[in-house]
């Protein structure tokens, strides 16, 4: 055999091949996991659900402080404990980012009741967020409707004067409970605004869950600037049952309601940041977060209070790691992700002026319910990384990767960073719970929020070790 090279190839394009077949390889090598990080995996896990730290940390989150709606004094209470906790852990820095955010309050419980004749029917409402008042007790008679070409057929001389009420209900047949709530959530986004185009003063909409109750379920109403604002409200399932046989029967019923709820000016609150700086690249960023403000209502336990403290965990594991991570990690809790995601849009915008290199966020915000994996949005090639990863997570169940992140605090992130993750959560009982009284502690199963925190951790290290 002739080993000697074609004249044509020099030295130093020999060279350069041998130079590329090494780095390639070396490349591969870094992007493929190696047999230690399945046992550090292991280990991740094991500190998580062994651990006791997690569930006291909720225990505070939502027996001391409670619920935090934006603006609130538990809001800020919320922050300066979060506070406290990220600085126990002692990151390499803990710093606040200042955000402005809407005060909205509801005020005294909601009164409401139809009258048929001499007979008093009372129902269970609940103000949504940002909704305004009544301004006294408003009787009206009421129309119902099931779809928005319902509403369009009805002319402005039949609406005007009257309630709307919207009964349309989550679709039983969608095996996906998140999936369902989106096909019924513009009735409470955009309900009040199009009945008000129409001359309705307020509105009811039957509340989003599947669980047949009578607990009605907040969340933010949709207004638009140019059209006048009415009250809005969240009538329970068993009332929005009786109100709806009950004008079959009667037409002409008059329905009141009673909701002293006022909308206050702006209030400077702030998301939090804990900082593990990255020892190779610590211009490249990999975020963890999840939001600290909660609805009024229940204790803001599944929404987000399990997303908090698997966020504080997800850096307490990481910062006791014996070695640093190669890239820059930020544990980020986040301000009113409830009534217009401000404080991650204003995390975004400094991002952005800083010309900051997110290499993926990551975020909590789907209940605390067992894992499942992550959704994942962004570059063809960095899922397609993840997705090698996968086998890690499968002896933990956490091995399945979906289209399409549900993370609205990482939407303002969208071209910033290379891919948005969120985690991915058995969502069966979440709308049982979802922005109402039923929101609280005893709901949940801290096993269940253990794993998502571990899982998120083994994500964040991968990420962190390999980038994208």
């Amino acid at each position: 055999m002739d080993n000697k090279l074609p004249s044509h190839f020099s030295c130093r394009t020999f060279l350069w091949c041998i130079y590329c077949i090494f780095f390639t390889a070396d490349l591969f090598a870094q992007q493929v996991p190696a047999k230690s990080d399945s046992t550090l995996i292991k280990s991740f896990f094991d500190l998580a659900l062994t651990g006791n730290k997690l569930n006291e940390d909720l225990l505070f989150l939502t027996k001391k402080i409670g619920p935090r709606i934006s603006g609130s004094a538990n809001a800020q209470k919320s922050v300066d404990w979060a506070r406290k906790i990220m600085m126990e852990i002692n990151p390499d820095s803990v710093y606040l980012q200042r955000v402005m955010v809407p005060h909205w309050e509801r005020g005294a419980k909601e009164i409401s009741f139809f009258k048929t004749g001499n007979k008093k029917t009372e129902m269970t409402v609940c103000a949504f967020g940002g909704s305004v008042a009544t301004d006294g007790l408003l009787h009206a008679k009421v129309i119902e409707v099931n779809s928005w070409t319902e509403l369009a057929a009805l002319k402005e001389s039949e609406v005007k004067g009257r309630f709307i009420f919207f009964n349309r209900a989550m679709d039983l047949r969608e095996v996906e409970t998140y999936k369902a709530y989106l096909g019924a959530v513009d009735q409470r986004s955009k309900g009040a605004i199009e009945a008000a185009k129409k001359g309705a003063i307020g509105v009811l909409v039957r509340s989003l869950t599947l669980k047949t109750d009578d607990i009605p379920h907040t969340g933010a109403v949709g207004y638009d600037i140019t059209i006048k604002k009415i009250p809005a409200a969240a009538i329970g399932i068993q009332s929005a049952e009786i109100l709806s046989v009950a004008l079959r029967k009667n037409a002409n019923l008059t329905f009141s309601l009673h909701m002293q709820c006022k909308q206050l000016p702006e209030e400077v609150s702030y998301n939090l940041i804990g900082e593990l700086r990255g020892t190779t690249f610590p211009k490249d960023f990999i975020t963890v977060g999840a939001h600290l403000d909660s609805w009024d209502l229940g204790e803001g336990a599944a929404d987000d209070g399990t997303g908090v403290v698997q966020t504080l965990e997800v850096l307490r594991i990481l910062k006791n790691m014996d070695k640093r991570p190669e890239r820059s990690f930020r544990a980020i809790l986040y301000m009113n992700e409830e009534s217009g995601a401000h404080g991650a849009i204003q995390y975004a915008k400094e991002a952005r002026e800083k010309n900051e290199n997110h290499i993926a966020v990551l975020e909590s915000d789907v209940g605390g319910f067992t894992p499942r994996g992550f959704r994942v949005d962004g570059s063809r090639t960095a899922v397609k990384q993840i997705k090698t990863w996968m086998e890690l997570f499968v002896p933990y169940g956490v091995g399945e990767i979906y289209p399409n992140q549900r993370g609205i605090d990482l939407v303002p992130m969208k071209g910033l960073s290379k891919v948005l993750i969120s985690l991915e959560c058995d969502d069966q009982r979440f709308f049982d719970i979802h922005h109402s009284t039923s929101d609280t502690y005893d709901k949940l199963n801290i096993r269940e929020v253990k794993l998502g925190a571990a899982s998120m951790t083994s994500l964040a290290y991968l990420i962190l070790k390999y980038g994208l």
